[in-house]
């Protein structure tokens, strides 16, 4: 009984750190599917975003206007990307490579130099806390999380309504014919990466809010898990669920799955060594997936 209690224990954090992350990776699948861009910024951006709202906080700035200078800095470094890629002319892959790691040294800058900057739940005003995680109060994280998510779901279901959203997603699905109907594709792209990257510096300010700390390698391998909930979600309930406003649902539950398989591998007493390991195992499975579904299709056909 002492074997599952363990991993009853551990499922509210597994839930409620899935739901940060699926925050996180709303952001990947704006780049990944609506702007068909591979953008490694985010393992730099998941940092930025805690760096710069933890140490404005520990600085006496208020917490709604450090959590708004993290999305500023993040939508800052998706602009540079941006820039890379559209005037520079070099890939956007490359270009995120670039930007990630200049934001290596702009991070340990920002945090003064250290590689961890703490905060306490008890002397700052957090957001979100782990320490709330398994309380039944409107300070549990996982209420919290799943309000943000839902507002951030609504606007950005709205955004991409308007002509401006429209012409992001025609420039991720023909760049070309976007460009014959008037629309300025660079620009387009520059405004999806700078959307992108500030949610997940938005996702990464509440992570260090509910871990209590902000660390110059949080962001290492975040474009893995980001990816990892864009694809369990397509592979799921790619079918279930055409809507856009519902797809952006599909990838928070993909982070939601993704964390509580992590648990549970963990409660089954997986080495922590292995972590990163498991982590690429899962993401190759479900990546391979609709592959083996094709060819499973290919043969009942003949």
């Amino acid at each position: 009984m002492d074997f599952f209690s363990d991993l009853l224990n551990a499922l509210p954090g597994a839930l409620a750190q899935g739901l940060i992350w699926g925050l996180m990776a709303i952001g990947v699948y704006i780049t990944f599917k609506v702007l068909d861009l591979a953008d490694l910024t985010v393992d730099g951006t998941m940092c930025t975003g805690g760096a710069v709202c933890i140490m404005l906080m520990t600085n006496g700035v208020n917490v709604w206007v450090a959590l708004l200078c993290a999305v500023l800095a993040g939508m800052l470094a998706g602009m540079v990307t941006g820039l890379l890629h559209t005037c520079m002319g070099i890939p956007a892959i490359l270009a995120g490579i670039l930007t990630q790691l200049s934001l290596y040294s702009i991070n340990l800058t920002v945090m003064a130099g250290k590689a961890n900057q703490a905060v306490s739940a008890t002397k700052y005003d957090l957001i979100v806390s782990s320490r709330y995680v398994k309380e039944l109060s409107l300070r549990n994280p996982i209420f919290i999380t799943i309000l943000a998510l839902a507002a951030l779901i609504g606007v950005l279901y709205w955004f991409f309504g308007t002509e401006i959203g429209c012409s992001l997603r025609s420039t991720g699905a023909n760049a070309a014919m976007s460009r014959a109907q008037g629309i300025n594709t660079n620009r387009a792209k520059i405004l999806g990466l700078m959307i992108s990257n500030g949610i997940v510096a938005l996702a990464s300010a509440l992570y260090s809010h509910y871990q209590g700390f902000a660390d110059v390698n949080m962001g290492r391998g975040a474009i893995v898990i980001g990816l990892a909930a864009v694809i369990i979600s397509d592979v799921i309930f790619g079918r279930l669920f055409t809507n856009f406003a519902l797809k952006l649902v599909a990838v928070v539950f993909g982070a939601v799955i993704y964390y509580v398989v992590l648990q549970v591998v963990l409660w089954l007493g997986l080495d922590t060594n292995l972590l990163k390991l498991l982590q690429a195992l899962i993401v190759a499975v479900f990546l391979a997936i609709p592959y083996w579904k094709n060819k499973v299709r290919a043969k009942g056909g003949r």
